[in-house]
């Protein structure tokens, strides 16, 4: 998968009244991509500029040849599904959590399907998803995700609030999906050997809001 994914130009962006992006001109190809940088550098703004979380204030975004800005937004979002940096899971158990998003879209979801893409095997279905460890929690929304069959996933620092036992299950896991399924993913990590392990030399690297 070699083909353009995202291309942004010319974007002006700033958050909290903040400068973070001045004339970006950018491009992020299909498969897996990583996006490096300290903190500041506006590695989370760029993933919310990708699925309007957040617009421009100047310059375009464009999705698969198309201005983001004319594309329906909950589409988009379900098109282009952001998982969080920390878990945000409604009351309930698991299953119910995976079911969240295909529901408001009308359908189902093949939870079995889903928590064993995430690394989790049926028997956390019907587990109280808010008694899970953190990183259970972390692999539950990459598996809400999932069930909406995204074209791309945005994984906010995947890992950051795991021990290193976790966080190496779910890179493990996060390649394992870039090998069966036709989806692309940016992860934003601080950390460059992870950014190494999970997109090789696919990697973005962002410093005061600039390409470096």
């Amino acid at each position: 998968m070699t083909g353009r994914l995202f291309s942004l130009r010319g974007v002006l962006a700033s958050r909290g009244g903040r400068p973070v992006f001045r004339d970006l001109d950018l491009d992020i190809a299909e498969g897996m991509t990583a996006v490096r940088g300290p903190s500041g550098s506006g590695k989370s703004t760029l993933l919310r500029l990708l699925n309007r979380l957040a617009d421009p204030d100047a310059g375009t975004v464009a999705y698969a040849g198309d201005d983001v800005r004319g594309l329906d937004p909950l589409d988009l979002r379900r098109r282009v599904c952001l998982v969080p940096q920390l878990p945000a899971l409604v009351e309930g158990d698991v299953a119910r959590n995976v079911r969240l998003g295909p529901r408001l879209c009308g359908r189902d979801a093949d939870v079995t399907r889903c928590l064993e893409l995430a690394g989790l095997d049926m028997s956390y279905a019907a587990r109280e998803a808010g008694r899970l460890s953190v990183g259970e929690q972390q692999r539950v929304m990459l598996a809400r995700a999932l069930a909406l069959d995204p074209e791309v996933l945005l994984l906010d620092e995947p890992t950051s609030a795991l021990d290193e036992e976790s966080r190496a299950g779910v890179e493990c896991t996060l390649s394992e999906l870039g090998r069966e399924l036709d989806t692309s993913a940016v992860v934003v990590t601080h950390d460059r050997g992870q950014a190494e392990r999970l997109a090789g030399s696919n990697v973005l690297e962002l410093n005061a809001g600039a390409v470096v």
